[in-house]
């Protein structure tokens, strides 16, 4: 089930919501843990076992660590449940005859932020096995983030506070969230998988499909990280951000300080500190940088691709920090124009599913592939999707934000905010209504991770 469907939108959310705001505070973590479970469930629930005994390794093992911190056994502990969770991970993950099971990357990961945390003594061990449960399963974020840390819902699994202006802004959040995943997304998605289609394709074309497989990808995983942020404040909870305009960057640096924020932050804090970070010579920092880079790469999936692509960002962040960052620094719009160009090679890279591929991919693209530069049929789709690429073009920055804010300041001197904001959302559920019940395309490119 993904938020993007007919039936998590107008059945499972409504009884889940009535439910929850129904029960007593005591019972509402009982009421969202059983809603999750559910939720996974109905994908796949042969692999609830596998994700409860997950939990469970990160219950008794937080709990050891937290009592004997300070001694031999401690230690044990962190490293026999950092040994199991990565364990899990990499059998599911990387064994290619073992099917993957949802969301087993991001849960994993917070169970090992969770561990590592009670560890380091930033957090306590929880003592209410149904309060980690809820925390790791809740459906908001189980299937594809945000990356939420113990840490930033710790006070709010013990107690939260539900208020009417917390539900309208997870709802403003979510609409807003399924209206970049079903009326953008799914439509560049469209368009991008023409390219694989057309009968004669062509170099223009080539670069068309790499823009809207770029902007996919955002649009994809950003609606959805929009929707789950939502439905956390709904429920009570302040999950962290995950993008912030990364497309606006001066840098790759700058970038993947916008890009998938609670993944990076996590590999951050948890390998490349711990490895010494930036305060090292040059040649231990290239070796950093190398490992987090591969690792993220690894971490979406165990295919060359992948691979390729986190190398593809390590070196070009080493090549930055080392040698070219007070250029680009100071090279207003080139270090714009470098940046988009990084970036759309980079998903060409990601979204293509074999080394073969992407180098046909950028022969494609850079016309040594005896393309043409264009043909009628690819003028034809370009022009027929150049309305929807503008529009995700436009929406990849802050403008619309920013004309959203100046055009409700407006609607509030004569007491109209309500009446236009309520307006667009509908508008917005609406047409993704019809969209979703129209068409069948509405893939979520997260899910395998």
């Amino acid at each position: 089930m993904v938020f993007s469907s007919m039936t998590f939108l107008y059945y499972f959310l409504p009884v889940v919501l009535l439910t929850y705001f129904m029960v007593p505070r005591v019972a509402k973590n009982g009421v969202l843990l059983l809603a999750s479970l559910f939720f996974y469930a109905w994908g796949e629930p042969k692999y609830l076992i596998l994700m409860a005994a997950t939990i469970l390794i990160g219950y008794f093992s937080g709990l050891i660590i937290e009592k004997n911190r300070e001694k031999m056994s401690g230690r044990i502990a962190l490293y026999v449940a950092l040994f199991c969770c990565l364990g899990f991970l990499i059998a599911f993950k990387y064994v290619s005859f073992l099917p993957l099971p949802i969301g087993i990357s991001f849960y994993t990961f917070q169970l090992i932020s969770y561990i590592v945390d009670v560890y380091r003594g930033k957090v306590k061990a929880g003592r209410k096995l149904i309060n980690l449960f809820t925390y790791v399963v809740m459906f908001p974020q189980l299937i594809a983030g945000p990356i939420v840390r113990y840490e930033c819902v710790e006070k709010e699994l013990v107690s939260r506070t539900h208020s009417i202006p917390m539900i309208r802004e997870g709802i403003v959040r979510f609409v807003i969230g399924l209206g970049k995943k079903v009326l953008i997304a799914n439509q560049l998605g469209e368009l991008a998988d023409i390219y694989y289609k057309v009968e004669e394709n062509s170099v223009i074309f080539a670069w068309v499909w790499a823009i809207a497989s770029a902007l996919q990808i955002y649009y994809d995983f950003s609606g959805y990280s929009d929707m789950a942020i939502g439905l956390g404040r709904i429920l009570g909870f302040k999950f962290p951000e995950n993008f912030d305009y990364p497309y606006i960057s001066k840098s790759i640096t700058e970038f993947w300080r916008r890009w998938h924020m609670t993944l990076g932050s996590w590999f951050r804090d948890y390998v490349y500190i711990p490895m010494g970070g930036s305060r090292v010579g040059k040649g231990r920092l290239v070796f950093n940088l190398l490992v987090v880079w591969t690792l993220t790469g690894m971490w979406h999936g165990a295919t060359w691709n992948f691979a390729m692509w986190g190398l593809y960002f390590g070196v070009l962040l080493i090549v930055e920090k080392l040698l070219i960052r007070k250029y680009i620094e100071n090279a207003k719009c080139i270090n714009h124009v470098y940046v988009i160009f990084a970036t759309v090679i980079s998903f060409v890279i990601f979204s293509s599913d074999s080394l073969n591929a992407i180098g046909i991919n950028l022969s494609n693209m850079f016309g040594m592939s005896g393309l043409k530069g264009i043909t009628d049929e690819t003028l034809y789709y370009t022009v027929s999707y150049g309305f929807t690429l503008f529009v995700s073009i436009i929406g990849a920055t802050p403008l619309v934000k920013l004309i959203g804010s100046k055009t409700m300041k407006v609607a509030e001197k004569y007491k109209l905010d309500t009446v236009v904001e309520s307006v667009v959302l509908a508008l917005i559920l609406i047409l993704s209504t019809a969209h979703l019940v129209d068409g069948s395309f509405n893939p979520f490119l997260y899910f395998r991770f």
